[in-house]
């Protein structure tokens, strides 16, 4: 980052300490009517110096989430509550319509054991379930993560493979297409059905269809927000009525 660089990020700084604390005194100026939502610092984009996230117009990202660095999120993608997409030290690629579920973490190697600088590079359709973590590794197109799995640097998920929950996938592993893999450490288990090929597609459309939901809730504003709480307990009536 250069000189002008950081003059223009001091700035900014400013700004947006100027913007929490003119809420905190407006807050107190309206006493007893003021609504008590504090204002978060949290920011789920996040700069690295002059590395920044890019995320596609139609991708959804929870506000509870951190996207942090060289990180480039496709259309139709989302990365939901909780998540940390960590580039710093390398980059993160994440396709069209794939889902990083809730608390699921996603980083890269600058350094290992075998001297491999590792980007993450995630394609489209991919399911990742809740909590699983994923280090300098790729996970090709429609393949499957299973809740609270592990991949380590080097690991290669091929299109159609599926990751079972729980299992840790040993570093430099490569799981074929169309095959489930599971254990610690992870080993084969069997192939898949073409019923279950047919599911990591449909899961990934699913929540691509429940991504646009949250993102509509979450982009009301706090005051539309209470009057349809207060509307709904007053009339009953489902405010989705008014919407």
């Amino acid at each position: 980052m250069g000189t002008l660089g950081r003059a223009a990020y001091t700035v900014g700084f400013w700004i947006r300490e100027t913007g929490q604390a003119m809420d905190r005194l407006g807050s107190r100026l309206q006493g007893n009517n003021y609504f008590k939502e504090q204002l978060s610092r949290h920011r789920s984009l996040m700069n690295v110096y002059d590395k920044a996230p890019t995320v596609d117009k139609d991708a959804f990202v929870a506000p509870s989430a951190s996207i942090i660095g060289n990180v480039q999120v496709g259309a139709g993608s989302s990365i939901w509550y909780g998540c940390v997409l960590r580039g710093d030290v390398n980059s993160i690629s994440i396709g069209s319509g794939t889902n990083i579920q809730d608390h699921s973490l996603v980083h890269v190697a600058k350094s290992n054991l075998p001297g491999k600088v590792l980007p993450t590079v995630i394609g489209d359709n991919v399911t990742v379930g809740h909590s699983a973590v994923l280090h300098g590794c790729t996970v090709e197109d429609e393949a499957f993560i299973g809740m609270k799995a592990t991949l380590l640097d080097g690991v290669v998920v091929e299109k159609h493979g599926m990751v079972a929950a729980g299992a840790l996938v040993r570093q430099g592993t490569r799981i074929p297409a169309g095959e489930v893999w599971g254990g610690n450490p992870a080993k084969f288990l069997r192939k898949l059905k073409d019923e279950e090929i047919a599911f990591i597609s449909q899961s990934a459309s699913n929540y691509a269809s429940l991504a646009q939901v949250h993102a509509e809730e979450n982009a009301k504003n706090l005051d539309k927000f209470e009057f349809l709480k207060v509307f709904q307990k007053k009339a009953n009536v489902d405010p989705s009525v008014i919407q």
